[in-house]
């Protein structure tokens, strides 16, 4: 109940509160398909953009979607500490980092006999990918900082459960826990992120949005992995 009662309190500032993240999101929405979200618009292509209900994944897929996202994750939280641009500081230890997590879970997938897979090209490709940007380009940086992390914190938690209930007998893996209230953390982030980009051009607030689809296409690249 108090989960709840927060996340509506949140919700309610979230919406008189919107600013650029406002458009970020709306970048972001237009691009899941109706089976995704009530707001899509793009039409079902991949088995990955297909209602999460209908897939049939495996457990060596899955860990190929863990260890290339923990890639995404290590690279991301790396270069926001390393900090190119003043203004990646803002987003050090906002309390939604996912490596460490993810180091936990693939050790119990390790205990549990698995064999753990090396990162492949979805995953150091899009890590070169934010390498490059972020030294050269702040607004499409912060574009997929935002769709990583607010992905995984939404749809990406969807897929955790729905995942765990068909190959994990329902167990919840650290990947989908987080320390605090998951809707505040958000609500955090997303005040920084409207704090940051108060300071931007019209033309760099669209260079951040129009970055929205490359997003979209390396982080889908990933989540298709899981059902390899």
């Amino acid at each position: 109940m108090a989960q709840t009662s927060a996340l509506a309190t949140v919700e309610v500032h979230r919406r008189k509160n919107d600013g650029f993240v406002g458009e970020m999101r709306s970048a972001a929405m237009k691009l899941h398909t109706r089976e995704q979200a009530r707001e899509g618009e793009k039409e079902v292509k991949g088995p990955e953009e297909r209602s999460v209900a209908k897939w049939e994944p495996t457990i060596d897929g899955y860990l190929k979607f863990l260890v290339n996202s923990k890639m995404v994750f290590d690279t991301l939280e790396k270069l926001v500490q390393k900090a190119a641009f003043p203004c990646y500081t803002e987003f050090i230890d906002t309390g939604l980092e996912r490596s460490d997590n993810l180091a936990k879970d693939l050790e119990w997938f390790k205990d549990q006999g698995h064999a753990i897979p090396e990162p492949s090209d979805p995953g150091t490709f899009y890590a070169g990918i934010l390498e490059d940007l972020s030294q050269k380009d702040p607004q499409a940086f912060i574009c997929h900082f935002y769709n990583i992390y607010f992905a995984h914190s939404a749809g990406g938690r969807m897929i955790g459960k729905k995942v765990a209930e068909k190959i994990l007998h329902k167990k919840q893996l650290e990947f989908y826990k987080w320390d605090g209230e998951l809707p505040q953390l958000l609500q955090n982030a997303r005040d920084k992120l409207n704090k940051v980009s108060e300071g931007w051009t019209r033309e760099e607030k669209d260079r951040c949005l129009k970055e929205t689809e490359r997003s979209f296409k390396y982080s889908g690249a990933i989540l298709r992995l899981i059902l390899l």
